[in-house]
């Protein structure tokens, strides 16, 4: 097959499979990676895409011809490779997954050692730069390395459980929709050890996603489960991306809720049993964050958003939690990687030490602290998005509180923000505004912005 790196990305390689991810590129990958990072013992493992196995097959013949033993966990989600590679302390992992993607993408995401992320600047360049070296040193250790299969799934689910107080739990109702991915076996397996009435929708695996895109953070892939939270009474929706690093919340009126909020209750939930903890939240939206950090005598501090970005200043500050409103949400104890297991499991317990519905917590964060949710405006160029923000800035930065450029620019006024960015995978420039405690003035300024990026 011939080989395209177009796939590389800010954070993995991903791409429309056979076109740009293929068994080639996976086997070169797997040539590549033991000598990149010196490593021995790998953790692989595939979601539930029809070309996975096709595609682990090859990286392994890849990583084996290198002389690397490969440790395959077979059809997985992404934080269990994570799990596997810092339970085994193996000196890498591989996942094939192309995570909320369409089902004819694939794609390939990297950790090395202790399970840290590998991005363009930390060795993602470097494999894109050998695999496009055609005097590339291939070479091979004194052996060719060893295949074993190998089972995680018990060890996994306890490292779970470790996070709540089981025996406390209430036996709350809870619609789960895993969209066909990779989740539905986990949470077959862990229901076993909670008291909830789980009522599963499109739970099977079907690399086909016959039922739609697995991505909350599209408007028609929340319906299902906003409904069937209203058709059962359920206390609560969960929802979950392909490779299930992400889940997503449902009030008991089957409202989707915005993902800095998920950040608040977790931050919520971890003060609670460690006082004074730190917690990193990104600039997009964080108000209502900050507010619940300092009633709670916690310590905040703010990240650029992205994966490898959070999960640095983690470790940096030996933070026991960060969060992003694309609902990713990253654990100090689970070797500071995001997990949507965790997240739910958490947000569950904190739901049954109180009397109160879903909607009557959440009432509040959302009067004292309306966000716009993130409006995403396409560009044709980075050079476009460089006008706008540059444009943006110059209107409101001088009217300004307070300035940041850790992500994008965010810019605070006495009674709401702004944050304007560029995503770093799509062509897009991405909006979020709040205000404390004011509505009207959120939504105005929300379309003033926007008239101005727009124009």
């Amino acid at each position: 097959m011939a080989i395209n790196t177009s796939g590389f990305g800010a954070y993995d390689i991903r791409g429309i499979y056979p076109e740009s991810v293929n068994q080639e590129l996976a086997y070169r990958v797997g040539r590549i990676f033991p000598k990149l990072f010196d490593a021995k013992k790998i953790a692989i493992g595939h979601d539930i895409r029809l070309s996975g196995s096709t595609i682990a097959d090859a990286l392994t013949r890849g990583l084996t011809e290198a002389g690397a033993d490969v440790y395959d966990i077979g059809q997985c989600g992404t934080e269990m490779i994570y799990f596997a590679t810092g339970f085994n302390d193996f000196d890498g992992g591989i996942m094939v997954t192309a995570s909320h993607n369409p089902k004819e993408y694939n794609g390939l995401k990297f950790v090395r050692k202790n399970v840290i992320p590998i991005a363009p600047k930390t060795g993602l360049l470097d494999i894109k730069a050998a695999i496009e070296d055609e005097n590339f040193d291939w070479g091979f250790r004194k052996a060719t390395g060893t295949v074993y299969k190998i089972d995680v799934l018990h060890d996994y689910i306890k490292k779970l459980l470790s996070y709540v107080d089981v025996k406390n739990l209430k036996p709350l109702k809870v619609v789960v929709n895993t969209g066909n991915g990779a989740a539905g076996p986990i949470i077959n397996e862990i229901e076993k050890f909670l008291p909830f009435e789980i009522i599963k929708i499109h739970n099977n695996t079907n690399g086909f996603f016959p039922n739609g895109v697995p991505n909350p953070l599209l408007k028609e892939s929340r319906v299902a489960t906003s409904n069937a939270v209203i058709e059962h009474g359920a206390d609560c929706g969960i929802a979950f991306d392909g490779d299930f690093d992400r889940c997503f919340l449902f009030d008991e009126q089957g409202n989707f809720i915005e993902g800095c909020y998920m950040v608040s209750l977790l931050a919520e939930a971890f003060l609670k049993k460690n006082p004074g903890a730190k917690i990193v939240c990104e600039p997009r939206a964080l108000l209502s964050t900050l507010d619940i950090v300092e009633k709670l005598g916690g310590k905040a501090i703010i990240c650029r958003s992205g994966h490898t970005y959070m999960k640095a200043v983690l470790r940096e500050e030996n933070a026991i939690y960060g969060g992003e409103m694309a609902s990713h949400h990253y654990f100090r104890d689970f070797y500071y990687c995001d997990s949507g297991m965790i997240t739910w499991l958490m947000i569950l317990e904190l739901l049954s030490q109180t009397d109160k519905k879903l909607s009557e917590i959440m009432a509040d964060m959302i009067k004292n602290f309306p966000v716009s949710g993130e409006i995403n405006t396409k560009v044709d160029s980075t050079d476009t998005v460089k006008k706008i923000m540059a444009k943006v800035e110059e209107i409101y930065a001088p009217k300004g509180v307070s300035v940041s450029k850790i992500d994008g620019v965010s810019v605070d006024f006495e009674n709401w923000r702004f944050n304007l960015r560029g995503s770093q995978t799509e062509p897009y420039i991405r909006l979020n505004v709040e205000s404390r405690g004011d509505k009207a003035l959120m939504e105005t300024k929300r379309d003033e912005i926007l008239a101005v990026i727009r124009s």
